[in-house]
């Protein structure tokens, strides 16, 4: 933990807690640059179009004006950076690329909005970024130099890892992030769960898993967003989230490279873990921008456990 003589962990600014990471400058101009862009973001939620784009992103799927918008703001607060060399966003359908490769330089993919459908009934959303070392983006999720998201809720709080720790920002009535959490942790069990999907659609192994979940006594707790939702099973540190398989979507419908990898690498470096059912996502090599995957991600023993019902051990 930093200490620093007559200073609370509440005012340790975000930039002061990157440069004691042992990472380099690059990255941490990289990192403060997302924090400075979501400043931004928010104030577009709070303020901005509710009403759709009238385009849609690589999957087919209707824009909403602030998909646009806040993927606007985060893409030229990283093209100007001078540290990016390749963009991948899940409002893009191709990588972008911001300057030919070169020692120092950083690849970023990130959903600027993910949950956005939610705003127009005032529910949590957020921002999710991964960042690779060099201008390969397809690649496993355990190569991630680091992972990071922004909660926009009641509060704005970002949650970030280089590998050593996560911690939580919270940003204060001057919109600076200071710190309010250091090394959160998992405990291996849960009390909480988060079940994506239509369980009518569910298979066997995953019905079978959510009436242990029942059984042991856990809570539900869902709000459609990705966000909230991971952050909560985080800061609680005792639950677990999950999009399974389902009939008729055997992938799921979160994506690898957008949406899991950095919530993986944020989790296990909290002491959880995540896996697609059959593996650990951050060993999964995606092939595409737009790969999707099944998802059980949170405390540990829990999602041993629905490994051991989706493979029909338990």
């Amino acid at each position: 933990m930093i200490k620093e003589a007559g200073t609370s962990k509440f005012q340790i600014e975000l930039r002061r807690h990157l440069r004691a990471q042992n990472i380099s400058d690059n990255l941490v101009h990289l990192m403060c640059e997302i924090a400075e862009a979501s400043k931004y973001v928010i104030n577009a939620v709070r303020t901005g179009d509710l009403g759709v784009a009238g385009t849609s992103n690589l999957y087919g799927e209707e824009q909403l004006a602030l998909d646009v918008l806040s993927d606007r703001i985060l893409r030229k607060r990283l093209i100007h950076s001078g540290v990016v060399c390749n963009i991948a966003s899940e409002e893009m359908d191709t990588i972008y690329e911001c300057q030919a490769d070169a020692d120092g330089l950083y690849s970023v993919a990130y959903d600027p909005l993910d949950g956005s459908s939610l705003v127009d009934v005032n529910l949590a959303v957020g921002t999710i970024v991964s960042i690779y070392s060099g201008c390969d983006l397809l690649q496993p999720g355990r190569n991630q130099v680091a992972a990071m998201y922004i909660l926009y809720g009641p509060r704005v709080s970002l949650v970030y890892t280089v590998g050593d720790g996560v911690h939580e920002f919270t940003m204060n009535n001057l919109m600076e992030f200071t710190l309010t959490r250091e090394n959160v942790r998992m405990q291996p069990d849960g009390e909480i769960y988060a079940p994506g999907g239509l369980r009518k659609k569910y298979h066997p192994g995953d019905e079978k898993f959510i009436q242990y979940l029942e059984g042991k006594g856990c809570k539900l707790r869902y709000s459609g967003g990705f966000v909230p939702d991971i952050n909560q099973v985080l800061m609680k540190g005792k639950g677990l989230f999950m999009y399974p398989a389902l009939n008729g979507s055997p992938n799921g419908k979160l994506r690898v490279l957008f949406e899991l990898n950095p919530m993986a690498f944020i989790i296990e470096h909290a002491g959880g873990s995540a896996t697609d059912g059959k593996q650990n996502i951050l060993d999964i090599v995606p092939e595409s921008l737009d790969q999707r995957a099944p998802v059980y991600i949170g405390c540990s023993s829990d999602v041993k456990k629905a490994m051991e019902f989706v493979n029909g051990g338990a």
